[in-house]
């Protein structure tokens, strides 16, 4: 019985260091607001909803924000939103 503890905890150590180590630097905070660099996961200059999803607050403001309609922003688009005053 101990040997088999000893042998799950050896395998579960690394397991928890490797995930702590293997975070993606591309994915923006939990809290606040990201970068729009952040969002931008593709890196194609523009941030479409899947890639809005992971801010709650930017997917409320995602279609007014939108302001071409073209299901994207773009880096004025988001600026204009992050910067705007709170909705009421």
């Amino acid at each position: 019985m101990k040997t088999r503890l000893l042998a799950t905890v050896a395998v579960l150590v690394p397991l928890a260091g490797w995930a702590a180590d293997n975070t993606d630097p591309g994915t923006p905070p939990t809290s606040g607001t990201a970068s729009f660099e952040a969002l931008d996961a593709n890196k194609d200059g523009r941030i479409s909803m899947p890639e809005a999803s992971v801010d709650p607050k930017l997917v409320e403001e995602f279609s007014t924000a939108d302001k071409d309609g073209d299901g994207y922003l773009d880096s004025s688009e988001y600026a204009n939103a992050v910067n705007a005053p709170p909705q009421q």
